[in-house]
């Protein structure tokens, strides 16, 4: 058992992984309404010897915690880049790295939203990928992986599947995670 199994397993929480662990993907994490869904996610995926990157704001990847993001394979996010779209900037580089997984917030927040982005989809259908659905259920004190979702094209339906999905887990603060 490595270090991240430990910690899990002595704070009360447990894993699920059944998917494969492929080469490329996108992991559509959700509840996420805590900045310690990151931590457990993390601890989650290690857990299973597994490594994914995540993508974040920018203003995140400030001195010294922009040299830790970088290295467990954060990406920073932008907001408002005018010379390319982070929807074609991902496509480019799932195209170009032999692998890659990367994990993503569909809410994009921790504040109440009930307006998902729907990137992650464009992403991986342009990619040709599949989206692992995450859970970070705080009730249960479960973490998993065990669902793959095939974007159709339809951002619509897409979103409201996915959201139907997510519907019966509870976030660290329920109050802020909205599925409707």
């Amino acid at each position: 058992m490595n270090l991240a199994a430990r910690i899990l397993k002595w704070s009360g929480w447990k894993v699920e992984v059944s998917v494969p662990d492929y080469p490329k993907a996108i992991i559509c994490v959700a509840p996420h309404t805590s900045n310690w869904d990151f931590i457990i996610g993390e601890l989650a995926i290690r857990s299973v010897g597994r490594k994914a990157g995540f993508m974040m704001k920018s203003s995140w990847f400030f001195f010294p915690l922009g040299y830790l993001f970088r290295a467990i394979g954060g990406i920073p996010v932008v907001r408002q880049n005018k010379k390319q779209s982070l929807v074609e900037a991902m496509v480019a580089r799932f195209r170009e790295e032999e692998r890659l997984v990367v994990a993503i917030t569909p809410e994009g927040t921790r504040k109440p939203t009930a307006v998902w982005h729907t990137g992650f989809l464009r992403i991986a259908r342009e990619a040709g990928i599949p989206v692992c659905l995450a859970v970070i259920d705080f009730r249960m004190k479960k973490a998993m992986i065990n669902d793959v979702f095939e974007p159709s094209g339809n951002l619509d339906a897409d979103m409201l599947a996915i959201k139907k999905y997510y519907r019966p887990f509870t976030g660290r603060h329920p109050e802020n995670f909205l599925t409707e």
